[in-house]
């Protein structure tokens, strides 16, 4: 008797089962939902949702590394992360855009709109900082390519 069950439990048992459920082609990554009173404010960048990246917006990198056969593909998208991680953490609360980094040649030049929150001296030292640090980091001549703003309301482009 139990030799029987053993061998009924040692037997493959192969079911076929159909599963149901609802489709959810719901995307919500990387869109910005109305509140109830309109209070959130969004930048240009932020207002467009992501399906409309190369045609109302560009890209935030600016690079040929991901055409075919381009070399370094993986290399250059670690690079703008470690970038972009550098400038917020440097540039603390002062970046009221988003970090656009742009590749030529051997030159990366990091573009921005910058909060006029602390004295030209301070601002000139970062810049030089992140320049010298970068270059230093990346191999290759970096050049920093900031704008200010004395308010951080001058960049909202509509509230939702």
């Amino acid at each position: 008797m139990i030799l029987k069950n053993l061998w009924k439990l040692s037997q493959p048992t192969q079911t076929r089962c159909f599963s149901v459920s609802a489709l959810l082609n719901k995307k919500v990554s990387g869109k910005y939902f109305p509140t109830r009173n309109h209070s959130s404010p969004l930048t240009y960048e932020m207002a467009h949702p992501p399906e409309d990246i190369g045609h109302q917006k560009s890209w935030n990198s600016l690079n040929t590394s991901a055409l075919l056969d381009g070399l370094r593909t993986s290399e250059t998208t670690v690079e703008d992360e470690f970038i972009r991680r550098f400038m917020k953490g440097t540039w603390h609360n002062l970046f009221v855009s988003e970090v656009i980094i742009k590749r030529h040649h051997n030159i990366i030049r990091i573009a921005g709109i910058v909060y006029q929150g602390i004295t030209q001296r301070k601002m000139y030292f970062l810049i030089g900082y992140s320049e010298e640090l970068l270059s230093y980091w990346l191999q290759c001549p970096v050049k920093l390519e900031l704008q200010t703003v004395n308010d951080r309301k001058a960049v909202v482009y509509k509230h939702i």
